[in-house]
């Protein structure tokens, strides 16, 4: 690959992990993957989320901060380059759309202390899905606390991400719509990501349909 570091970004159900744990494995790539499991507040906020969103976010937050300022600041000298399942960002996508606005404010306050401080990366791959299929990954996956997220949220999340694209000039972004591929059961549909990927894209959004 091309890059240094690659994210892999999408709703809930996109097939981030799966992609980036992928081209990790193929092209000798210290992979970097969300911990969410770890945080015992999202199983309550599906629950109870006007109750529990506030220490979600901030939880959240702090974790993939801390994880990325460990592994992306040392580096790996028997791997090629670095890619991950989530970047940074993706926490105040959330909490925009899940915190009151007088959360939210205080939220971007320490989001923006942050963000400041770890590198950027020189490629963001956004893997666009419609509804249907995201509700259909999850019910495959099976995690117990996803099984009544609702179209709504779904739509929500996603809205926020083409809301925080359509506002950036300083990053290279790459929208996959991945409606009609299967990368995870057929070769051909991920070798055909990959080609994309590892392409010399400009600053800025490009869109591709697969």
């Amino acid at each position: 690959m091309r890059y240094n570091f690659i994210a892999i970004e999408g709703n809930i159900g996109a097939g981030k992990t799966s992609l980036a744990t992928r081209i990790s494995e193929d092209y000798n790539a210290h992979l970097i993957l969300e911990q969410f499991e770890e945080n015992s507040f999202l199983p309550k906020f599906y629950k109870e989320p006007e109750k529990y969103a506030f220490p979600l976010e901030m939880s959240f937050m702090a974790s993939r901060y801390q994880q990325l300022k460990d592994q992306l600041l040392s580096m790996d000298l028997f791997k090629t380059f670095t890619i991950s399942d989530y970047f940074i960002v993706k926490s105040l996508i959330f909490a925009r759309k899940n915190l009151p606005p007088d959360e939210f404010k205080l939220y971007a306050t320490f989001f923006n202390i942050i963000y400041q401080q770890l590198p950027k990366p020189e490629l963001l791959v956004y893997l666009y899905v419609n509804t249907d299929r995201l509700q259909s990954n999850i019910k495959m996956r099976g995690r117990p606390y996803e099984q009544n997220i609702q179209d709504d949220y779904l739509n929500k999340i996603q809205d926020g991400y083409l809301e925080f694209i359509k506002q950036q000039k300083d990053l290279r972004i790459l929208i996959l719509d991945t409606n009609k591929l299967d990368f995870v059961n057929y070769p051909e549909d991920y070798r055909k990501i990959t080609e994309v990927i590892d392409r010399d894209y400009d600053l800025g959004v490009h869109r591709i349909i697969l």
